[in-house]
Formats: C-alpha cells, structure tokens, sequence
C-alpha cells in the first residue's frame, strides 16, 4: 500500500473494518474517559455520544516517538515564516520592513533560502525534536491521571499541556536563544539587515555567548519564554480537543476526515497564538537584548591616577590598561517605534532594558501602543496554524501506524 492510500486511509472508514480481527483505533490524543478505555469495538456506522469514539489509550512511547517526528516536522517546514516574525518583533529599527510579505520577500531577495529564511535552523531542530519528545510524553501522562483522578475533561487539558510544556522548556529554551539571534542576526557578516549580532554558526554563537556571557545566558528570557509558551500550549490543546470533540458530534463518526483534522487543529493552534501574541513580542524582545555583564576595569580607565601623579606618558599610562570594550555583537538597542503604531515614531531607538514580562508589556504599551503589543501577529498566526496543523494530523496519522504495526508484529504477520 503506498503512502498516499495510507494516508487517506487514515481519515476514511475502511470499507473492510468488519472483516479485520483488530482494527487498530483511531487515536485521539484526548477526551480519553476512564471509564471507556477499552470500549466495545462497534460495528457499523457509529452515532453515539462522544464518550463512545474514545479508543484504548496508546502506549507512552508511541505519544513520544509519534509527537517528537509531528512536532519537530512542523517546525521546520514552518521555519522561515518564523524568521520573518523574529525580524519584525526584533528588529533594531522599525523601517525595514513594511508587511510580511514584503519581510519575507526582501530577506529572501538579499540574504537567501538557507542562510536568511533558514537561518537558525539547526538549534531550531536541535531543540525541538528533544523538547516534543518530553512534551506528549508528560502531556498524555498528566493529562490521563487527572481525568482518572476525577478532574473536569478541560481542566485536564489545560493542565497538561501546562504541565508538559514546563518540563520540556529545560530543553528547549537554550535552542531558542540561539535560533532567535541567528534569526534576527541571518548570514554571517549580513551587510543588509544589522542586528547586533555576528555568530558565524551554531557552534560559534553557543561558544560566544558562554564565553562573554555565560552559561547561564542560554536560558536568558526564560521566565518569559515559559509565559509564553505555558499558556500558548494549555490554550492550544484545550482549544484542539473541543474543536475535535464537536467535529466528532457533527460528523457522528471517529472518522471526521482531512479537512476537519486539519481545519480542528489549525484552528486550534492560530487561536492560541493570536491570543498570546503579546507575551511572544516580549520574549523576543528580551532575548535579542542582551546587556553587557558589568566589569570593574571601566573604573580604572576613568580614573588613570598613576599617570597623572608621573605627569608623563599618559597616552601610554591609558592604553596599558583600557577598559575592555563590550563586544558588538553582544548588546544592542531595541527600537519599539514600529511604523504599525499609533503613538508619534520615537526619535532614537529606546533601550528595552528589563527581564520582566510585566514590565516589558507596559514598556510597549507606553510606546507603541495595543499595536505593539500584536506586532508580528500575522505571521505568527499563520506560522501556528500551520505548524499546529502539521503536528497534530502527524501525530494521530503516526500513532495509528504505529498500533497497527505493533499489533501486526504480536500476531506474527509481517508487514
């Protein structure tokens, strides 16, 4: 059987399922009822209550290994609509780019497919195949303990997916800072877009910024990532699994097809990152700010008292111990004047200097206005859509498969 027919296969009703001994069930990653995890296997059409769809619950390594390839696929083919939100919520100056088509047009024209779209795209990976990974394993673990706990099915949702993004943000922060300067930053000695930045790869950028950050400069912004991204998961799956279980009553059936698996969790998933849109301009904005960490020696070359006691060779007295001067690439200005705002363009760029997401939301408020706050929020909408979308029809597409070749595997029938 191609890939195709098993694929369409997956959302259609098998003409043939009454003759299959075991018909591996369709796995929704949720709505799963302690009380029907294993429901009798229905014949026929189905038009019961929700409760009834809900399959046998899959093994945890299967969430994981089917959530880690869902996840980190739509990561990447969405990578370079990713770069072009970074640029437009990070960028030093607002006039660069007008739209984001134009953003993405104009990156494409001067920097590239690979090092301007794409740049970034090896920590992207690095850290979003791991972080996936740990994500449906906790999500499925929390989320099937509090519902066999007793908890309201929406509760477990938000729970859960509340639960799994705090464990796998330890892995995926630190690729994040990376993927988020070399975004911002594009190729390597980029003379058309200037970010402050200058890594010459992946590798350089983790050796450069340990060196004159250190190590913890890679979870720089964490609090406000996890902000972010804690309640963008917890709205997401929430949203995902009421989209679903209404599409399930609509059709009256398991099976509710492509369109509606894509529509469900694209929907799902564009909602959520509209809503959080805010906390994401924030985040950008505090890991592309990094502030030079303080040092004693600019003390010294203020006061250069030796060489005015000699009152001879100042010059020489000055250059023996010179202050060291804060790398470029390291710490820069963030404009927040941004020409979608409402409030008169600020006259230089406004340091947004701050680790606080409270803080950061009313620095935007106070100089762009509820549009700063929503700045970037097409291409992020489209990019979590999409991606959502990817993700989750992956996951359900490959946790079938991976049922259905267990079970093929345990009665002895080679595929």
């Amino acid at each position: 059987m191609s890939l195709g027919s098993r694929i369409s296969s997956f959302f259609t009703s098998p003409s043939a399922e009454q003759d299959r001994p075991r018909q591996p069930s369709p796995i929704a990653i949720a709505h799963d009822d302690p009380a029907v995890i294993n429901p009798p296997r229905a014949r026929g059409p189905m038009f019961e209550d929700h409760e009834t769809f809900e399959a046998r619950r899959p093994p945890y390594l299967h969430c994981m290994v089917a959530g880690g390839i869902g996840g980190s696929t739509g990561d990447i083919l969405m990578h370079s609509l990713d770069t072009v939100k970074t640029r437009q919520q990070g960028a030093p100056t607002a006039i660069k780019y007008s739209t984001t088509s134009d953003a993405y047009a104009t990156i494409f024209r001067e920097e590239g497919f690979r090092r301007g779209l794409y740049s970034g795209v090896t920590p992207a990976f690095m850290g979003s195949l791991p972080g996936t990974v740990i994500f449906f394993g906790v999500y499925e673990f929390s989320k099937r303990n509090l519902i066999d706990a007793g908890c309201p099915e929406n509760l477990a949702y938000l729970s859960g997916g509340f639960l799994a993004d705090l464990f796998a943000s330890v892995v995926y922060v630190p690729s994040e800072v990376l993927k988020t300067r070399l975004q911002l930053q594009g190729r390597y000695n980029n003379p058309y877009f200037k970010s402050g930045y200058n890594y010459r790869g992946t590798i350089d950028a983790t050796r450069t910024i340990i060196r004159r950050e250190g190590p913890a400069a890679l979870f720089y912004g964490y609090k406000a990532t996890i902000m972010r991204d804690l309640p963008f998961s917890a709205l997401q799956f929430a949203f995902y699994e009421q989209f679903q279980k209404a599409a399930k009553s609509y059709r009256g059936s398991r099976d509710i097809g492509l369109p509606l698996e894509l529509a469900t969790a694209g929907f799902a998933g564009g909602l959520a990152g509209v809503i959080t849109c805010p906390l994401d301009v924030v985040k950008t904005r505090i890991q592309t700010q990094v502030r030079t960490p303080p040092s004693p020696a600019p003390k010294a070359a203020t006061t250069p008292t030796s060489s005015v006691r000699e009152g001879s060779r100042p010059f020489t007295a000055l250059q023996a111990s010179p202050p060291p001067p804060a790398p470029p690439p390291q710490h820069r200005s963030i404009s927040t004047s941004s020409p979608s705002t409402t409030s008169p363009p600020k006259t230089g760029p406004l340091k947004f200097n701050t680790s606080s997401v409270f803080e950061g939301l009313k620095l935007l408020y106070r100089t762009e206005g509820i549009q700063g706050w929503f700045r970037g929020v097409g291409p992020r909408a489209v990019w979590t859509s999409v991606q959502s979308g990817t993700m989750l029809v992956l996951y359900q597409y490959l946790l079938k498969q991976l049922e259905y070749w267990s079970e093929t595997q345990s009665e002895g029938n080679p595929l």
